[in-house]
């Protein structure tokens, strides 16, 4: 049995809704997919921060806490948790709304991944100060 929760009140990074060449024949989106997803979601403030390109360097944790469906609705929310001298490590919660009669909200997954900043050549670069 799931908890149905209320979307975090904060600006959302990413929203998108799973299609059938996203699953299995059964309804159920691929892990693969979701990581993809919240890779993107992460990049986003990372690269905001690094005022250009970022590479993933790290998925520290991933959890898959419920199952995504087709055409659920998903919606990705980050925040930078810890910045380096090149990297910027992010933590994205993802929620779906079900679409079904009943609004239903569960978190169905929780990661932080690591990026780092990188110059034209795709090498390590310092952040840019916030000053």
């Amino acid at each position: 049995m799931t908890e149905n929760i209320n979307l975090p009140q904060k600006p959302v990074a990413l929203r998108v809704v799973p299609q059938p060449a996203d699953a299995n024949v059964h309804g159920d989106v691929f892990g693969g997919w979701i990581m993809a997803q919240v890779d993107i979601a992460g990049s986003i403030p990372a690269s905001r921060r690094a005022n250009g390109r970022v590479a993933t360097v790290a998925v520290n944790s991933f959890l898959f806490k419920h199952p995504v469906f087709v055409g659920d609705l998903l919606s990705f929310y980050t925040d930078i948790v810890k910045t380096g001298n090149t990297s910027v490590t992010v933590s994205v919660e993802v929620y779906a709304q079900r679409m079904s009669l009943a609004e239903e909200v569960v978190k169905v997954t929780e990661a932080t991944l690591t990026y780092v900043a990188t110059d034209r050549d795709r090498r390590p670069r310092v952040l840019p100060s916030l000053d």
